[in-house]
């Protein structure tokens, strides 16, 4: 069995993460919302996680990409 280069304490760097096509779903408990990630690595690896958001991220978030949604939609009619 060949370890994985984690589990020997070598770690590669985050470069981004993106979220995986599944819906993010909201616990009512722990009033948190959590969306499906993967996150890449400067070695070309991937992993799967969590982004876990409170209401209020939630609710900020909504209102930056409305405005990132109508930026582009102005852009298209613009032809940028």
């Amino acid at each position: 069995m060949q370890e994985n280069p984690a589990a020997q304490g070598v770690w590669a760097s985050v470069t981004h993460a993106t979220p995986l096509k599944r819906d993010a779903t909201y616990d009512h408990r722990a009033q948190q919302a959590a969306l499906g990630i993967e996150v890449h690595h400067t070695d070309g690896r991937t992993a799967q996680s969590v982004l876990v958001l409170t209401p209020d991220q939630v609710e900020l978030y909504a209102i930056q990409f409305e405005q990132l949604i109508a930026e582009r939609e102005q852009a298209r009619r613009s032809g940028r």
